[in-house]
């Protein structure tokens, strides 16, 4: 009774609509059983068809009586005291997206396993064979597949299990002595097992790249901490050494402002006791002039000259030279003086800003590798355009300012300070900083691609470009040579010989390139150094005749 109990099947006691244990049976004209309410409900649902089975699709007419199958009711019953339960979640029906057993008759199951030998795909009931039979034991099982046939050869209906190196496909017997005969050819799992050798070596390649990569998000979070506390601390810092220079500026302020106070009260006390004493001078002067008039009156001639021997002497006031006075001056050379430490004040801030904001600007945590192609410089292009005020009087520009070219005879243009006096150079109008790439075509020789510092001498010979440690430059010397020079050291360069010469700037980096530029771009020369300035684009023309013209590359 044991082993019938462990061969009966639940899925046969069960209704294939709820897919539970049948619950009240009942059995319809066709043979086929089913939970009394489940069929009520199906059949209602569909009350405008036929009444029909849900298994077979057989109809019924009229519509049948549903009366309980007590003797199958009553199994089940005996059947659950034994331990009979419902049906495994691996029993269940097949649905669209599932891959059906291919053994299962009427309404399919849902598959277990694919066998790749079979070709076929079977749920667990059907799949038992393989499991206990010995010849089937050796079968290859897989999750279930759609994509069984794709493992038939549709030329010879053989399984391909056989991989054509040659033309990298899967193949049967057949094919590899026929239209793949001579080629490289093994066996499908021989293929797979060098696949997976592969692939496995490019996982542990991916899973050090993700260690790597996790290691270098770590070192970025880390940064960026340390990007946000070195901001945080330099604006406190910079905060407080501001706050410092306004008081520092009110304090000298508020001491002027005391200073021209005291000095305001001193001077207008003075003023007041001079202007007392010249008031008491007055009324002396009059009394005494008073007195004059009324002897003067006296017709008494005797009177007269008793009294007038008795006048005292007129005395000799101390400001009778007048008084010298500067008319609306007064404070104003204080004011000058206070305007020429404002004049310093903001000479030094403009002069020193631009440090400032070049340190700011140069904070760059990530330094990019310089650009392999021109495609990757010209993300970098800037235009160049070069300054009248600098140019030398035998230059000649022209093209918008983009193009300059050493005459016979001297340019009538106006005196300036920044102008170069000897050598026939020219400095661009834009300041450099962060990254630019330009290109400069050329004639034949005698034209020098530079880079400087604005505070370059602008007289005598530490005004040449390469020739001062404030300025970098390159000259074709023949068709394949030319000349780098900087603080007067000349480096030999050879290269591919071009009238167009590429420079590429990486100011934050100290980086500063020259290249050939023709078909391809060929690296001249590369300097790695620590620019302290803003840069400007240079050419020092040396040859009448010869020109060099800044391209447009936008």
């Amino acid at each position: 009774m044991a082993q019938q109990e462990n061969q009966l099947d639940p899925v046969k006691f069960s209704c294939s609509i709820c897919l539970d244990l049948l619950k009240d049976p009942v059995t319809i004209p066709c043979g086929h059983s089913y939970c009394m309410k489940c069929i009520k409900d199906f059949w209602d649902e569909g009350e405008k068809k036929l009444p029909s089975c849900p298994q077979c699709r057989r109809t019924f007419i009229p519509k049948p009586e549903l009366l309980k199958n007590t003797m199958l009711a009553d199994l089940l019953e005996e059947l659950k005291k034994t331990g009979l339960q419902a049906a495994p979640a691996d029993h269940c029906y097949a649905g669209p997206e599932d891959v059906a057993c291919d053994v299962c008759s009427g309404r399919k199951l849902k598959a277990v396993k694919s066998c790749l030998v079979c070709l076929a795909s079977y749920c667990q009931k059907h799949l038992q064979p393989h499991r206990d039979a010995a010849p089937l034991k050796k079968h290859q099982l897989v999750d279930p597949s759609k994509n069984l046939q794709d493992n038939i050869c549709p030329r010879h209906g053989e399984v391909r299990k056989m991989f054509c190196r040659t033309d990298q496909k899967c193949i049967c017997y057949l094919c590899s002595v026929e239209e793949h005969k001579g080629h490289d050819t093994v066996s499908a799992a021989a293929e797979r097992t060098e696949r997976q050798r592969e692939m496995e070596v490019s996982r542990q390649q991916i899973q050090q790249q993700i260690q790597d990569r996790e290691k270098d998000v770590k070192l970025l979070q880390q940064e960026v901490e340390a990007i946000d506390q070195s901001a945080d601390e330099t604006v406190e810092d910079s905060e407080e050494m501001f706050t410092e220079l306004i008081s520092l500026l009110q304090k000298r302020s508020s001491e002027v402002k005391q200073q021209i106070r005291s000095q305001q009260e001193t001077e207008v006390r003075r003023v007041r006791e001079l202007e007392e004493k010249l008031q008491q001078e007055i009324r002396d002067l009059k009394r005494r002039d008073a007195e004059m008039k009324q002897l003067r009156d006296t017709e008494d001639h005797n009177q007269f000259l008793h009294s007038c021997p008795s006048l005292p002497p007129l005395s000799q006031s101390t400001h009778s030279s007048g008084i010298s006075i500067r008319p609306l001056r007064y404070f104003q050379d204080v004011a000058a003086a206070v305007s020429e430490v404002r004049g310093r004040l903001q000479d030094i801030l403009r002069d020193t800003w631009t440090d400032v904001s070049l340190a700011v600007a140069e904070v760059d945590v990530l330094l990019p590798k310089d650009p392999t192609s021109r495609a990757g410089f010209l993300k970098y292009s800037c235009e160049i355009t070069l300054d009248p005020n600098t140019v030398n009087t035998r230059l000649l520009l022209s093209e918008e300012n983009r193009k300059v070219t050493h005459m016979n005879q001297r340019q009538s243009y106006s005196g300036h300070p920044d102008r170069f006096s000897k050598y026939h150079q020219v400095l661009s109008r834009e300041s450099l900083t962060g990254r630019h790439y330009w290109e400069m075509e050329t004639t034949a020789g005698g034209v020098y691609v530079a880079v400087s510092y604005k505070n370059i001498s602008r007289s005598g010979g530490e005004s040449k470009f390469g020739f001062n440690d404030k300025s970098w430059s390159l000259v074709r010397c023949s068709s394949d040579s030319y000349g780098f020079r900087y603080n007067s050291i000349q480096t030999s360069v050879s290269g591919p010989g071009s009238s167009r010469i590429g420079v590429y700037l990486d100011h934050r980096a100290g980086v500063l390139s020259f290249y050939s530029v023709s078909g391809t771009m060929t690296l001249l020369h590369r300097v790695q150094t620590s620019f302290t300035r803003p840069l400007h684009a240079g050419v020092w023309v040396y040859y009448p005749g010869s020109s060099a013209e800044f391209c447009k590359l936008k």
